[in-house]
């Protein structure tokens, strides 16, 4: 499946329109800043895109980036750009075609973006097998992907080598496909649909296993859409399994419950992260507005407090007193309230 994946990004797609469904686009609208940088990047690098989202979180200045599965560079252009000179972009790709059109444009971004190209470097090689490429552990803030992990067929070992190389308070920031169900062997086996980015979909709560054993305690979903399948053809192979496109955020943070937990704690957004002055978003279920107080569960203060969004909000409270499940979080104790009148009823064990 790995020749055929690589045949069919290197040899069959020669860009974005050969694609049957639109798994792999996004109707995302990117901050000026992503667009001012997109309009720095070569035609022939954004032709050959074939990503699902704008994989470009807040607050990357001077960072140090990864990008899994590359393609062709558009993402790790962008992403150098906005970087700066003091920051670093990686990308691997297993796909020669596309790993040689991103070495190709090196010295052409180098002069559109008007200072030197070693910002950016790019690997052949395999996502599931990133230290084999001489990448170090805890070395990178970020590390992003753009609907290619559903493309591995050693998911597991992604995230456990993406955790082992980001730095404490670092993030996993991706976009993917998943799948209502559970797709059949029969499907994952059928070499189109798998390089459609579908059958090689996990299904969403096997990723949320995988994710937490990984080392990612509490995978946050991003944002997500449905994907509209345009081939009538597939759309009967598929059989009624739904898929969706999802950006979902992942933090390296060690201390993480299990579950949200109450400890009292509220944060207050300053509003000066750029082109989010107004509100920032987090996750999904957390957009935080400027200088509004909002209480927060033990988790989600550490997400903002022991990353590079800490000086960008106020923290009220501590982890000195524990007050149980946060029930906001839609979390509760599961046993039973109610009072039994001992005289007439008797509790049993088993």
């Amino acid at each position: 499946m790995q020749d055929h994946i690589k045949n069919y990004y290197g040899k069959v797609l020669k860009k974005s329109q050969d694609l049957q469904t639109d798994a792999c686009t996004t109707s995302d609208q990117p901050t000026p800043d992503i667009q001012q940088a997109m309009a720095l990047v070569h035609e022939t690098v954004k032709n050959r895109y074939f990503g699902c989202g704008f994989i470009v979180p807040a607050l990357i200045n001077e960072c140090k980036v990864l990008d899994l599965g590359c393609g062709s560079g558009r993402d790790c252009y962008v992403l150098a750009h906005l970087v700066r000179e003091k920051g670093q972009v990686h990308g691997v790709d297993m796909t020669d075609e596309q790993i040689a059109v991103a070495n190709e444009f090196k010295d052409y971004h180098q002069k559109q973006f008007g200072y030197g190209n070693n910002n950016v470097t790019f690997y052949q090689g395999y996502i599931e097998d990133l230290l084999s490429l001489g990448l170090m552990p805890n070395s990178f803030d970020i590390i992003v992907s753009n609907c290619v992990i559903n493309l591995s067929p050693a998911k597991k070992k992604v995230f456990e080598q993406a955790y082992q190389l980001l730095k404490a308070g670092g993030e996993l920031y991706f976009s993917d496909v998943y799948a209502s169900r559970r797709v059949p062997q029969t499907l994952q086996n059928d070499s189109q649909l798998y390089g459609e980015c579908l059958s090689g979909a996990l299904y969403w709560q096997d990723f949320l296993s995988i994710a937490k054993n990984s080392g990612f305690t509490d995978p946050r979903l991003v944002n997500d859409r449905p994907i509209m399948i345009k081939n009538s053809e597939i759309q009967q192979k598929l059989n009624n399994i739904k898929f969706y496109s999802a950006t979902y955020r992942l933090f390296k943070l060690p201390l993480l419950d299990d579950n949200c937990e109450d400890y009292g704690q509220a944060v207050v957004y300053k509003g000066t992260i750029p082109y989010f002055e107004s509100c920032i978003t987090l996750d999904k279920h957390h957009i935080f507005e400027k200088g509004k107080v909002y209480s927060v569960c033990g988790n989600t203060w550490r997400m903002l407090n022991e990353t590079r969004f800490k000086p960008h909000f106020e923290f009220i409270g501590s982890f000195d007193k524990h007050f149980g499940p946060y029930t906001e979080c839609g979390i509760d104790i599961p046993f039973d309230k109610t009072i039994i009148n001992e005289s007439t009823d008797r509790l049993g064990c088993c």
